[in-house]
């Protein structure tokens, strides 16, 4: 169901789908930056290890 918004409607559905695409990216920085601070920890775990074994 989508309610009445009048006149503001461009404005508040731009608002909507600006936040949500924000959103989007901030999720996506978040992950990727979570996979490459995992595979920096690997490489080291990896590097500190004697025999070099995972």
């Amino acid at each position: 169901m989508m309610p009445e918004l009048g006149k503001y409607a461009f404005e508040v559905l731009s608002a909507y789908g600006l936040s949500l695409l924000l959103i989007v990216a901030l999720l996506a920085v978040t992950l990727r930056r979570g996979r490459r601070a995992r595979a920096a920890l690997r490489q080291i775990e990896a590097e500190a290890r004697p025999d070099g074994k995972s």
